[in-house]
């Protein structure tokens, strides 16, 4: 049960949710400033909205799975995954960004980094390590040509 808790949209809505509350609760009188801010934040959630869909659409079309903790039948490569290992999880970042700044949350912020230090700890270096022993030598390749980020 734990397994289907600890996933990554689950924390990126208690994330959403710490900044939202931030925002409406405790604000200080802070401000990103306005209209930019808004401008922005649709940017980055609307940019990260995208990588999501791109990378679950190759994740589908090679016929594996998109939940963290399973097994991968195979090791994608093709599309977004062409530019970034981790689109969905950078996805997820970009959301987050983008929501603190649509809220004007600016003591939020450093949920930012936080939240991209629980992905990588709880998620990334775990798959990585489950492709690495799966796949061996061709994710070695991958890792060399490709970006863990960005």
């Amino acid at each position: 049960m734990l397994k289907w808790i600890d996933l990554p949209p689950v924390w990126l809505a208690a994330m959403i949710a710490l900044a939202w509350a931030q925002a409406r609760f405790a604000p200080y009188g802070l401000s990103f400033g306005g209209p930019w801010a808004d401008f922005a934040g649709g940017i980055l959630v609307g940019g990260g909205l995208i990588l999501m869909v791109l990378a679950v659409h190759e994740m589908r079309k090679a016929r594996t799975t998109v939940i963290p903790h399973l097994e991968a039948a195979k090791l994608v490569q093709s599309g977004i995954f062409s530019r970034s290992r981790n689109p969905i999880y950078l996805g997820d970042v970009l959301v987050l960004a983008g929501l603190i700044l649509r809220f004007d949350a600016v003591l939020a912020l450093p949920l930012v980094p936080v939240f991209l230090w629980i992905l990588e700890k709880r998620f990334v270096i775990p798959e990585e390590n489950r492709l690495r022993r799966k796949f061996r030598a061709e994710f070695a390749r991958y890792c060399q040509k490709t970006r863990r980020w960005i």
